[in-house]
């Protein structure tokens, strides 16, 4: 087998015929309860603990303006969003951003642009942290003046 089709049958793209090689018995008999499993079991779901602390993030990639309604849901439960509009044509996706704008500012959250044609919906509880070099040394190593 290829090294693309290994690396497409590990991420679950295609089909893989060599099952027997991720299960080990003894490794699933140590498996603690609580804990889901995708088909691969080296890797694992968020447990429903990242639920109950609010440890969540919401990723949206829509095909048309009626995948919106999954968006508002989300957001609506407190969840931050991140739309990937790229795989959208241009009105649609000009559709999409006026209702998570209406979205968010109903609900009191922030909207961001994070990338061309990728937005950040943040409810209102919700802290954005910047990676601004705002707090950075102005002597030491990165300064090479």
């Amino acid at each position: 087998m290829g090294s693309v089709r290994k690396a497409s049958a590990w991420l679950g793209l295609v089909d893989d015929n060599d099952d027997e090689r991720y299960y080990d018995d003894d490794y699933a008999e140590g498996q603690e309860s609580g804990e889901a499993w995708v088909t691969d079991p080296r890797v694992k779901v968020a447990s429903e603990t990242a639920e109950e602390k609010g440890r969540r993030i919401g990723t949206v990639t829509p095909d048309s303006f009626r995948d919106a309604r999954g968006i508002g849901e989300l957001f609506r439960d407190g969840v931050p969003v991140i739309i990937n509009l790229t795989a959208m044509e241009p009105t649609d996706a000009k559709r999409v951003v006026d209702f998570a704008a209406g979205l968010t500012f109903g609900l009191r959250g922030t909207i961001e642009r994070v990338a061309t044609r990728v937005f950040l919906l943040t409810p209102a509880h919700t802290e954005i942290v910047s990676g601004e070099a705002a707090g950075r040394p102005t002597d030491g190593f990165f300064n090479q003046s």
